[in-house]
């Protein structure tokens, strides 16, 4: 069975829809640990709940941040991952960290549009009339690696940052599992900015 090494830094609901989608066998893969960037949140906490290997790997432990992605690769890499997924988890990841095993992420709205830690916030303030997720590679940019897939979310006049969000994360779990379940099912190819599902 395939084994995911999943990355957080708040409640984890990602993780969640993860797990879930694991024990119902819609996710045909295992999650073998999960990582954090600070100790003490609610996704560590999901993970310990269902049984699941933790490590955290603080970026202030370490005297840059070369030295802290090193450190990250070499838990990461203890837990021999096909994939990892990157899950709410709030840093950059170095080149050490990337060459462990394809890294997933999603992004709360239409990449390339409105990347960084404010996608939803940044899509209400421009005035535009749709958004949504991304599932996309990482790179050692700010969510800028390879477009996977995408999910529309339609913007309401009375939207405010959090109802927004919330119906963007409904749609954002569900890509995730289907996404992180055709890429180890079906393999994939990255053919310049595409990602072609399937065999090479």
């Amino acid at each position: 069975m395939s084994r995911i090494v999943v990355l957080v830094s708040g409640t984890g609901s990602l993780l969640q829809a993860l797990l879930d989608a694991q024990g119902s066998g819609q996710l045909p893969a295992q999650v073998v640990a999960v990582g954090a960037d600070r100790a003490g949140i609610a996704g560590l906490d999901r993970a310990e709940t269902a049984g699941v290997p933790t490590f955290v790997a603080p970026v202030g432990d370490h005297p840059d941040r070369a030295a802290w992605d090193r450190a990250l690769a070499a838990q990461v890499t203890a837990h021999r991952p096909d994939l990892v997924i990157t899950a709410g988890f709030m840093k950059i990841l170095g080149p050490a960290t990337l060459a462990t095993a394809p890294v997933l992420n999603t992004h709360p709205a239409l990449l390339p549009a409105f990347p960084g830690a404010h996608g939803v916030r940044d899509a209400l303030a421009y005035g535009v009339k749709v958004t949504g997720s991304t599932a996309h590679l990482v790179d050692e940019g700010m969510d800028t690696g390879p477009i996977i897939d995408q999910r529309v979310v339609p913007i309401a006049e009375d939207d405010t940052e959090d109802s927004l969000h919330e119906r963007i994360k409904v749609l954002e779990r569900e890509m995730l599992v289907e996404v992180a379940a055709d890429l180890l099912v079906r393999g994939f190819t990255v053919d310049g900015r595409r990602v072609v599902l399937g065999p090479a």
